[in-house]
């Protein structure tokens, strides 16, 4: 189950932004690490509500590879 935020407008989501762009999502760190993630390279996304109530997965791909790239764009 998806961590929510104190806000209760947002779900929180782990992904990994991959050096061709791509995204793998997880619902949590626990889960992420199962599969192999280092768990240095995760990000904690917080998704709107509504896009992870009522978006595709591809919809949610894109939000989060779009945030990512936000991110690491101001961080250079």
């Amino acid at each position: 189950m998806a961590v929510d935020s104190t806000e209760d407008d947002t779900t929180s989501l782990c992904a990994v932004l991959h050096a061709d762009g791509s995204v793998s999502l997880y619902i949590d760190e626990s889960y992420a690490v199962e599969r192999g993630v280092d768990p240095a390279k995760l990000v904690h996304v917080e998704i709107p509500r509504e896009l992870y109530a009522k978006g595709t997965v591809q919809q949610i791909r894109e939000f989060v590879a779009t945030y990512l790239e936000t991110k690491a764009q101001g961080s250079a």
